[in-house]
């Protein structure tokens, strides 16, 4: 049986957009500018004048029209806050964003860092939607791709994990049809037409995906320990690996490695992207801060690059 799970359908194929949690979905621009403001100020919630802003979108190529667009769009869907000073206007995030955001980030640089085996035991949701209703069980369906879940056959998803509490908050906003999630293990059966809960996953494509992800990424690694990415592709560099790594979470819900093919390349491509991030992390804040300063009276100390354990641990303490 060819399996249901379809990673283009989750991640359409289109470099150029820059992805970030549902809650921020919007266009590149606006996705963009909450991720440049999030990488470097959600530690410290910095106001940043808006020119500079406007100026680091410029260098990754947004018109300075659209980045304007966008900080407006943001400030209006209460994502960033503004404040003045005559003329001048500067804005951070919120602390709802930045609450949201941080909680994002940790489960980001958590993944792939899971210790203890599995238990063997599928969460299972099934759901029955009335025929009229197909936009709200498109909507179901792609809210339990982003839980985690894949589906074995068209209203039965699974998962490996134990249901979470975003997990439960999210499915009880369902309010039509009927849907009932339960705890089970697989009894195999000596048939052809058995199927294995981990068939609900294309396996093959999620390697691919790591794959041409470490390619891509790992011949950087020598260019960063010897100091020669700097300046602005520093910071190009970090947005765009995270653009890239954030999906994996998605398509590969820390899928039991039990269950997966040898070599599974999880565990690599998190090295990788952690080697990236954070070997980047200090000429990327050399250079925000050099850009802020051109639209500021003082020194912005309080821009920081966060890395992936400090990302990992506001989690833990949010």
């Amino acid at each position: 049986m060819v399996s249901p799970y379809d990673i283009e359908e989750i991640f359409p194929n289109d470099p150029a957009s820059v992805r970030l949690p549902r809650q921020q979905a919007g266009s590149t621009a606006q996705n963009l500018a909450v991720t440049l403001v999030a990488d470097y100020t959600l530690r410290t919630r910095a106001w940043l004048p808006s020119a500079s802003i406007v100026a680091l979108l410029e260098e990754a190529g947004i018109g300075s029209g659209a980045a304007r667009t966008a900080i407006s769009r943001l400030f209006r869907s209460q994502i960033l806050e503004s404040s003045r000073d005559g003329r001048y206007s500067s804005y951070r995030l919120t602390t709802a964003a930045a609450t949201t955001l941080s909680a994002g980030g940790a489960w980001i640089a958590r993944f792939a860092t899971r210790a203890e085996p599995w238990d063997g035991y599928w969460t299972l949701v099934s759901f029955s939607f009335p025929q009229d209703e197909r936009g709200r069980r498109r909507a179901l369906r792609g809210q339990l791709r982003w839980l985690g879940f894949a589906p074995l056959y068209d209203a039965l998803w699974v998962s490996p994990d134990a249901p979470n509490p975003i997990v439960r908050e999210r499915l009880t906003t369902t309010t039509l049809g009927t849907m009932t999630m339960f705890r089970a293990r697989q009894v195999e059966l000596a048939t052809p037409a058995n199927r294995n809960p981990i068939d609900a996953w294309d396996v093959a494509a999620i390697a691919r995906r790591y794959r041409t992800f470490i390619r891509h990424w790992k011949p950087m690694l020598p260019r960063i320990r010897a100091g020669q990415v700097s300046g602005a592709s520093a910071v190009q560099a970090r947005t765009e690996i995270m653009d890239a790594y954030r999906q994996f979470p998605i398509i590969d819900p820390e899928l039991p490695i039990e269950l997966m093919p040898a070599n599974w390349p999880r565990t690599q491509a998190r090295e990788v992207f952690v080697a990236v991030y954070d070997g980047l992390a200090a000429p990327a804040q050399d250079h925000v801060r050099t850009l802020v300063t051109r639209f500021s009276d003082a020194p912005c100390l309080e821009v920081r690059a966060h890395s992936t354990a400090e990302m990992a641990g506001a989690g833990e303490a949010s």
